[in-house]
């Protein structure tokens, strides 16, 4: 390390520059994403419905889908209460 680039430091290449500001704007946008539910939930449970309802007889209202956000983790939940086999 020569006695210049010590005292001006050295510069950052610019790929690692690059990848640190879309580290950033990531984390922006999922930050953002958090607030809002997903649009695509209620066409997703419309489509459950749909598909299992060719198989077994159910209420809609028996099938709840939700997206639960933990940290950087999301995790979807599908709850289908199906009738009895009587």
């Amino acid at each position: 390390m020569s006695f210049l680039s010590f005292l001006l430091g050295e510069k950052k290449k610019t790929a690692s520059v690059a990848k640190e500001r879309l580290q950033i704007i990531l984390a922006h946008e999922r930050s953002g994403r958090n607030a809002a539910e997903p649009d695509y939930l209620p066409a997703l449970q419309r489509d459950l419905v749909a598909v299992i309802s060719k198989y077994i007889h159910i209420n809609p209202d028996d099938i709840k889908v939700n997206l639960e956000r933990q940290d950087n983790l999301e995790v979807l939940e599908v709850k289908i209460e199906l009738p009895d086999a009587r």
